[in-house]
């Protein structure tokens, strides 16, 4: 049996949702990473699932078989964080990491409280490293 994502790409609005979003500071921190994740990616935001918004996507195959689709960079406002998702993984960005700021690492993501708890420019370095990686090693789209 093949599984499937349960993170796919939908026809649901980003606006619509950020709206949903309750905290105004998780808010506009989400409206400043659209900002940020569309210039890198040159991509829109799209929703993926019903919590996650992403940015351009890419086509990944596993040894194993399972295959699919998923963005290349993307968020999610959480209840008490914001997960900011690197898809090319954080162990090639050790020097980016360690100047960061305050956060906690997920499997694909790390956590923050709010932006201004990271460096601004070291997060968009980051995400432009990621982004460009992701091309150089995925049929992306």
């Amino acid at each position: 049996m093949v599984k499937k994502n349960k993170n796919i790409e939908t026809k649901s609005s980003v606006p619509d949702y950020l709206t949903t979003v309750e905290d105004p500071q998780k808010r506009d921190d989400c409206h400043r990473l659209v900002k940020i994740m569309e210039k890198i990616t040159g991509k829109p935001a799209k929703m993926w699932g019903a919590s996650m918004v992403g940015f351009g996507t890419y086509f990944y195959k596993y040894k194993s078989g399972h295959e699919g689709d998923c963005f290349l960079v993307g968020f999610s406002p959480r209840k008490s964080n914001l997960s900011i998702y690197i898809m090319a993984g954080f162990d090639r960005y050790p020097e980016l990491m360690k100047d960061l700021g305050k956060y906690k690492i997920g499997k694909s993501c790390f956590l923050v409280k709010k932006l201004d708890d990271i460096d601004g420019s070291v997060l968009i370095n980051l995400i432009r490293h990621s982004v460009d990686w992701m091309k150089k090693t995925y049929k992306v789209t």
